[in-house]
Formats: structure tokens, sequence, C-alpha cells
């Protein structure tokens, strides 16, 4: 049973900060307060992941449509989660620190799975569905060296960019954010945001830091597109329906 408790309250305080505040009764230690305040908004930001990307896809499957969503764009945003839990899982961070991006990928492979076959190719979508699975299992089984895992993890910064970039490019050039979900895109903006404190004081990994760093700049370009172009949906909405 003391076990588990401890086991328990590992989830949100270190060994030393449980030293500190049960043993010691410390409780205006500086390091601690960082240490569980990261803790507590990674298992925050894991919570919230588990739903984060269900709006998007239940808009793509109430209208059957991918219309506005660039499946370049997703696809690269998929590589880049992939690669971040590969490698954090072999470096053997924090579940909280990098827990969220195995709820988003799952998330994430749906919504590709879902453009690739409201765009009418079901069979490459199941192939790349395959595929997909076969990769992930051989990055985390210990056969693919760390050194690769690191690689395509410093990729993240350029990817997670032209991803976003991409998909705000498809947004200005039609004029709308078309079956973009609003809750799905601030949702990944705060999360993003939260994950550059929790890198730091978890992880001190300068490319999973400047990759968050960029995820949320670019995260903050698409929430800023919704809110421009959340009239301009509205219209378009009102006008289809009077036409029908």
């Amino acid at each position: 049973m003391n076990r588990i408790v401890k086991n328990s309250a590992l989830l949100l305080f270190t060994e030393e900060c449980m030293e500190e505040y049960f043993d010691d009764f410390n409780f205006f230690h500086v390091g601690c307060f960082k240490a569980t305040l990261s803790k507590v908004l990674g298992l925050g930001i894991i919570s919230g992941s588990l739903l984060v990307k269900v709006p998007q896809i239940v808009k793509i499957l109430q209208s059957k449509s991918a219309e506005g969503i660039n499946v370049l764009s997703v696809l690269l945003d998929l590589f880049a989660i992939t690669a971040m839990v590969s490698y954090s899982f072999v470096s053997r961070f924090p579940f909280s620190s990098w827990g969220d991006g195995v709820f988003l990928g799952f998330q994430t492979l749906a919504i590709a799975f879902l453009v690739m076959h409201f765009s009418g190719k079901t069979i490459q979508a199941t192939a790349f569905l395959a595929a997909y699975l076969a990769v992930v299992i051989t990055a985390v089984s210990g056969l693919t060296p760390v050194h690769v895992l690191w690689t395509c993890q410093a990729m993240n910064i350029p990817i997670v960019l032209t991803s976003k970039l991409m998909q705000a490019h498809t947004n200005y050039s039609n004029g709308s954010t078309g079956q973009l979900s609003a809750a799905t895109g601030f949702m990944l903006f705060f999360g993003s945001l939260a994950r550059i404190f929790t890198s730091i004081q978890e992880t001190g990994d300068a490319t999973m830091i400047i990759m968050y760093i960029c995820s949320t700049c670019a995260n903050a370009v698409i929430a800023a597109q919704i809110l421009y172009y959340w009239k301009v949906d509205v219209k378009s909405i009102e006008k289809t329906k009077k036409l029908q």
C-alpha cells in the first residue's frame, strides 16, 4: 500500500521534493515549486491531449469533407509528433514531459486517414496506416539507434514550422479556415506554450525546447487566422443555408 501511495506521489513530486515537503516541511522550496508546477502542467496537458483533436475529427466526420485541410501539413505534423515521442521514450524522459504526444499522434493519424479517405484515396490511406504502425514499432523497439532518433527530433524544428505555415498559407489562399476546428487550434497553441516550460524543467533538451518555441509561434499564427476568418466562415455558412 505504501509503495502504491509513493508511486502515485511521484507523479507530482520528485523524491527530493517529497523529502523537502513531507520530511522537512519546507513548502517554500523554489526548485521544488518549479518541479511540481511542471509535473502538474505536464499531467494537465496529457489529460487535455486525450480530446484536443477530437473536435477536428468530429468536424470532418460530420461534414464528410476534409476541405481546407492540407494533407501534407497533417503528415508533417504526424512525423514531428512521432519523432518527439520516439526520441523521448528511448531517452527515458519523464512521461509527464512527452505523454501528450502519444494521444496527439493517434488523433493526428486518424485525421490523416480521414483526409485521404474523403479525398477518395481509401486504399492508400489503409496502406499508409499499416506502414506507419510498422515504423513506430521499429522506432521504439530499440532497433533504431538513438542518434538517428535525435536527428529526426532535430528535424522537427523546420518541419513543425513548415507544416503549420503550409496550413496557414492554405487558409490564406482559401480566405477561410474551412474544416479546421477552433477548439483544436486554441488547445494546441496553449498546450505547446506550456510545453516550453515543462521541457526546460524536466528534460533540459535544447532541441525539444526550441521545437516547442517554434511550435507555439506557428500555432499562434493558425489561432490568429481562426479568429480573423471567424466571421467569414459564419457568413459562408449562412449564405449556404439561404441558397438551400
